[in-house]
Order: structure tokens, then sequence, then C-alpha cells
């Protein structure tokens, strides 16, 4: 039975490395695959998934306003596809979640959307708000704080290491840019020390 799989974690939770692991399970038993990711990131280059250990795969990429829905539809006319892997899934628009949950309705074909819970301010992103929602079963990527206890919330910085709490939702970035911390050093972080949480940018 097809189902809509959201895997979820931080920065630098190897969220990449267990989609392209995923697929290659799938080719390896013979089972192609649709591997799409937001055309926002292209630390990788442009239609690629990387990962930090330095695997990577070519995709189509996919921006705000396209229909996720017509696109795999399309995509299976060309050939079977036994399983369709999202890449920086918290990119997508609550549309394009709700056209994927389509997909695995209508056209019983399983997808694995894979990206970040919750932004530098600590605010869910509406496409992982939309996915976990909808999905059919949630797994989270576990990373550490330098603490050792779970990294649960991420921090941005500038060039020099200094905590940035006020911007735009989505700065594309990796470890010269974010850092994932478990809640109380985040609080302490972003000066959050009463744990009202950031407000939103205005």
């Amino acid at each position: 039975m097809a189902k809509l799989y959201f895997h979820y974690s931080t920065m630098n939770a190897g969220k990449s490395t267990l989609l392209l692991q995923a697929a290659y399970n799938y080719r390896e038993r013979g089972m192609e695959t649709y591997l799409v990711t937001a055309k926002l990131d292209e630390r990788a280059g442009a239609g690629k998934i990387g990962s930090r250990i330095g695997i990577e795969a070519e995709a189509d990429t996919f921006k705000a306003g396209d229909d996720m829905f017509a696109r795999i539809e399309a995509r299976l006319k060309a050939g079977p596809v036994a399983c369709v892997f999202i890449d920086e899934a918290q990119f997508l628009t609550p549309e394009q979640v709700w056209q994927l949950a389509r997909v695995v309705d209508d056209l019983r074909v399983p997808v694995m959307a894979y990206g970040l819970r919750v932004d530098f301010q600590g605010k869910l992103f509406p496409g992982s708000a939309t996915l976990l929602a909808l999905a059919d079963e949630m797994r989270e990527a576990r990373t550490i704080c330098h603490c050792g206890k779970k990294a649960t919330m991420v921090v941005r910085t500038d060039g020099t290491g200094k905590v940035i709490t006020d911007g735009d939702q989505v700065q594309i970035g990796g470890n010269e840019a974010y850092v994932s911390l478990c809640r109380k050093h985040w609080r302490e972080a972003t000066g959050d020390r009463e744990g009202k949480g950031r407000p939103a940018a205005e």
C-alpha cells in the first residue's frame, strides 16, 4: 500500500544521505525511482541531490507553483516508478503537499519526503507543517547538539559565528550558516531564556 512519508530533522542530520541510500536500495532491486529537489537550493549543483559525505544523484527540480501531481503523473507515463523521493521538502507549498498526497491516494505511488521541520526561529516551515498533518508515517533523522543531547532546533549565524535571530525564513546555507542545537542551548543562543519563542520577522 502506497504511503506518504515525512523524514524530518534539523540541519546536518544526514537527510539527503538517507534519501540517496533508500533510492539506491530500490534501484539495486531493479525498481525505478523518481528524485526531485528544490530548485531554490543548488548547493550540490543544479538538478542534483548531494550529501555531506560526497554521494550525489541527478534529480528534477521543483519550485513554488509547480503542480507536483501533474509532474509525477507525466513521469509515470514514461515508465513505471516504484517510489518518488523529494529532497528539501520544507520548501514545498501546502498545496504541493496535498498534490503529493493525491499521488499516493490516486496514483498509488509511495512518496518519501525529506526536509527540515523548523526554521532558525523555531517556526514550522509551511510545507513541513502540512506534511506533519498529512503524512501517513513520520520518521525523525537525529543529530546531536554540542552537549550530546538530541538536536531539535537550529540557529543561523553570520560569517563570524554570531547568532542571527531576525531575517527571512529561507536563506540557503550549510555548516557555515547553521548550527543544530538542543532546545535548551537554542534558547541560550537566541536569548530566549524565558522560553517564549522567537517572533516572526516583520
